[in-house]
């Protein structure tokens, strides 16, 4: 997929609002050779898909050996608003709580001393924390009006070839 194509997707209004929900859907290839799918906050850059984790998470390994991951951020309402995004993972080990992860974190509902207790446990618990970067290598938006699964396209494509003749 072509830069400039995925922009233009990323760019879309829908696209800004599911980048703009707290959670996605992690997708790697584990250590064992199976395949892993985890939810995890995350933020968007503008650019990037930006992750903060332990430096001990057992994704790590994985995620250095191989880089490759999918993402998925969705709605829970029907019809279901859909981003899948493919991409490279770069590991960025951060000395200290990256302020990535405070903003992935600031939507939660928390009343503000809640949230001053929260800031100062992850800053006593985390000497440091692991940015796990993800750059678009492809995308797919999926709003079921305009836009579909590939599959669910190719059966409308042959039931109105069928109905057309």
């Amino acid at each position: 997929m072509e830069q400039h194509e995925i922009t233009e997707i990323l760019n879309r209004p829908l696209s800004q609002e599911l980048l703009a929900r707290d959670l996605t859907r992690l997708a790697y290839v584990a250590k064992d050779g199976t395949p892993r799918n985890v939810p995890i906050a995350f933020t968007w850059n503008g650019s990037q898909i930006v992750m903060c984790t332990t430096k001990n998470a057992p994704k790590l390994p994985s995620l250095r050996r191989n880089p490759q991951v999918a993402l998925t951020v969705d709605t829970e309402s029907h019809p279901p608003k859909i981003l899948l995004v493919r991409g490279t993972v770069e590991l960025d080990v951060v000395h200290g709580i990256p302020e990535e992860y405070l903003q992935m974190n600031g939507s939660y509902e928390m009343t503000p001393e809640q949230r001053v207790e929260w800031e100062a446990e992850v800053r006593s618990l985390y000497d440091g924390m692991v940015r796990i970067v993800v750059t678009p290598t492809w995308v797919k938006l999926i709003d079921f009006e305009t836009t579909l699964p590939s599959a669910v396209e190719e059966l409308v494509q042959e039931r109105a070839a069928r109905q057309a003749s």
